[in-house]
């Protein structure tokens, strides 16, 4: 109803058509398959489950949807930037201890609330980022706010880079693929991870930075001529 009267941009309609095509492309291609059998492909699937889909989803969110859902209370508190970022952070860091993720693996109905649970919070964590309602953040407070967004989430994946044995029971006793070991795949999963979330997070960050850089600027102008005109 909100938006039946009111056009759509055509960009946030293809960034929602985006981050559904991710979410339904971790489902049906070989990428799900894949999970089963190396660490670095879970992780590239939880990473577009709890990033790359929800930024595009949020993105393509239109105020004019955006102001009503964030009117309620509920959406308020959940989207304020500390508490989305916690909860995205913890949803995170919770899911990839060793005893739940193996647990996940085996279990299918619960595989699939890891999957809602980093859907849900990844779209909490980039409400603030993208959209105006309920909590307008200036330019330098969106950069700021994804710079300790990828300051606290990257110890996961550097971690899984350094650790010298595998942690994950499921991968280290599987019959891995490719003719790699656990812990290389390991590897190769915590560097992937922190390599994909420094080029997410410091892409965003740099827009908004220098938003911030140019919104300095500009008013910064009127100041200017009004000094000039003095003399």
């Amino acid at each position: 109803m909100a938006v039946r009267n009111r056009e759509t941009q055509r960009w946030r309609t293809a960034a929602f058509a985006a981050g559904c095509l991710f979410l339904l492309a971790t489902a049906v291609t070989p990428l799900d398959a894949l999970t089963y059998h190396l660490l670095s492909a879970h992780l590239l699937q939880n990473v577009v489950l709890a990033e790359w889909s929800p930024a595009l989803l949020v993105l393509g969110v239109p105020p004019a949807l955006a102001a009503p859902l964030g009117a309620r209370r509920p959406i308020r508190v959940i989207t304020r930037p500390p508490v989305a970022l916690a909860l995205w952070l913890t949803t995170y860091f919770l899911w990839h201890l060793p005893a739940l993720y193996d647990t996940a693996l085996e279990h299918y109905e619960l595989l699939h609330l890891e999957h809602v649970c980093y859907v849900a919070a990844g779209t909490l964590l980039w409400w603030p980022v993208f959209q105006d309602e309920p909590h307008r953040l200036s330019s330098a407070a969106r950069a700021l706010y994804l710079f300790v967004a990828f300051i606290l989430a990257s110890p996961i994946g550097l971690l899984l880079a350094l650790l010298p044995e595998p942690v994950y029971d499921w991968y280290a006793n599987g019959s891995g693929l490719w003719g790699l070991s656990p812990h290389a795949d390991q590897q190769i999963a915590g560097v992937t991870m922190s390599v994909e979330q420094a080029i997410v997070f410091f892409g965003v960050f740099a827009f908004f930075f220098f938003r911030f850089l140019a919104e300095e600027e500009e008013e910064g102008r009127p100041a200017e001529k009004m000094g000039r005109s003095a003399y």
